[in-house]
């Protein structure tokens, strides 16, 4: 009887967090680190506009792919990249790919993570191995700035 009461109050407590996560979405959660960013942010703004591109993710694909610039990727174009990547998994260049000539990433991968040399890793060791992700620069924009134009509208004069 006793787990039924437990799982209804922990049905009740996942619901009030829902609630109150949800009732602040339009404000930050902790205001100290809202107002970091905000005093940060002090730099001027450029006079310029940086150009944008019109060429889409594929078309920047394709010519680097279309080695020799005519407007098509060949055969020889496409599967030279795979050529590239093979001859460096290729240690003997024997033409062959081995298994451990395929493993070797993973097996010197392992060989650093495992600082003890114990033959096996630990969580610490084990989290060394995970792939490290590249980020993208965030875009240092403020979305509580407004034109000039309009903020001297909104500005009251000294009458009112």
């Amino acid at each position: 009887m006793w787990r039924y009461f437990a799982g209804g109050v922990a049905i009740l407590m996942l619901v009030g967090a829902g609630i109150t996560f949800f009732s602040s979405r339009g404000r930050p959660a902790i205001p100290l680190l809202a107002a970091a960013p905000a005093a940060q942010a002090t730099a001027p703004l450029p006079d310029t506009v940086p150009e944008v591109s019109d060429r889409t993710r594929e078309q920047k694909r394709f010519d680097r792919y279309d080695k020799d610039r005519n407007g098509q990727v060949t055969r020889e174009e496409y599967l030279a990249a795979r050529r590239k990547a093979y001859a460096k998994l290729d240690t003997n260049h024997d033409g062959v790919l081995s298994f451990d000539e395929w493993a070797i990433k993973a097996e010197t991968k392992f060989a650093t993570a495992d600082g003890d040399k114990s033959g096996a890793m630990n969580p610490t060791e084990f989290a060394a191995t995970a792939v490290k992700r590249k980020t993208r620069p965030r875009p240092k924009c403020r979305p509580d700035d407004k034109p000039a134009s309009d903020q001297a509208a909104e500005t009251p004069g000294e009458d009112g």
